[in-house]
């Protein structure tokens, strides 16, 4: 429990420049996160985020097996499963079926890639849980050039993504291209959850991309006030787990997810909070 919170160990991992470079990916991962979450919380895309981190799981073991780099497999397995999956519309009803299809398939083929690697186990277990030790300038980089992709497409289509994702029916109605829309916004996401499995891992990226913005939207309904908390949430979130987890050199993941959780349900409890005093006597 000493070691869990030893603040003199945790100071001097800080100025590690590995460590600061983890830092740096975790500030721009939680930028990516809280922009996006809002509307993968509004578009019902929870249960694809997870079948697109499988995909990016087996892109990263298919780059480990070959001896790439791990983060262009990652993103490659991400965006062929973003574009599989944002090709169906969100109201097809098989729509769930399909990302279940495809979750388990690429986890499957992602764990026998994993299997066939015999290099050092720690780099099977870094995609699965998240590592910080593997964050090195060409992950800035590729994280730096992928963050401004997304963020300034997102920038360029935000007012039709929300208005597709608040109402299709009506935005198709007028004419925006929604399942268009709805492709490149799986992309976009596909990006940014293939860039967070290099240090949140595959199996728990899910908490960064969507509780922190699931989370805000208990608390507002604004778009605008929900996408700055989201953004907040998932800063405090993926630099705070990075923060947590040096002196035990816990994997980073396990602190991510319980503060992200724990946000959640404070923002859980002043939602009911609210309900409760605003309801007729």
């Amino acid at each position: 429990m000493d070691k869990l919170f030893d603040v003199e160990l945790t100071l001097k991992l800080l100025e590690l420049p590995f460590v600061v470079t983890a830092l740096v990916v975790a500030a721009v991962l939680g930028l990516l996160a809280g922009v996006l979450g809002p509307l993968i919380v509004s578009r019902n895309m929870a249960f694809s985020v997870h079948g697109t981190a499988e995909l990016a799981l087996t892109g990263g073991a298919a780059a480990l097996l070959l001896g790439w780099d791990i983060g262009n497999g990652a993103l490659a397995g991400a965006i062929v499963a973003a574009l599989v999956l944002g090709l169906l519309s969100r109201r097809s009803s098989d729509y769930d079926s399909v990302i279940g299809v495809v979750l388990a398939f690429g986890l499957g083929l992602g764990v026998l890639m994993l299997w066939l690697y015999k290099g050092r186990s720690s780099n099977k277990f870094g995609l699965l849980t998240g590592q910080i030790v593997g964050q090195d300038f060409a992950s800035v980089a590729l994280l730096s050039g992928c963050a401004i992709v997304v963020l300034g497409l997102l920038a360029a289509l935000y007012r039709p993504l929300l208005f597709a994702s608040v109402d299709p029916e009506v935005a198709k109605a007028r004419g925006i291209p929604v399942t268009g829309l709805a492709v490149v916004f799986a992309v976009m996401v596909g990006a940014a959850t293939a860039l967070g499995v290099r240090t949140v891992g595959s199996l728990l990226v899910l908490a960064l991309m969507v509780t922190p913005a699931a989370a805000a939207c208990r608390v507002t309904a604004s778009p605008l006030k929900a996408t700055l908390l989201a953004v907040l949430f998932a800063e405090i979130s993926a630099v705070g787990g990075i923060v947590l987890s040096l002196a035990p050199g816990t994997p980073v993941s396990a602190f991510v997810t319980a503060i992200s959780f724990l946000i959640y349900l404070v923002c859980w409890v002043i939602s009911r909070t609210r309900r409760t005093s605003t309801a007729p006597a």
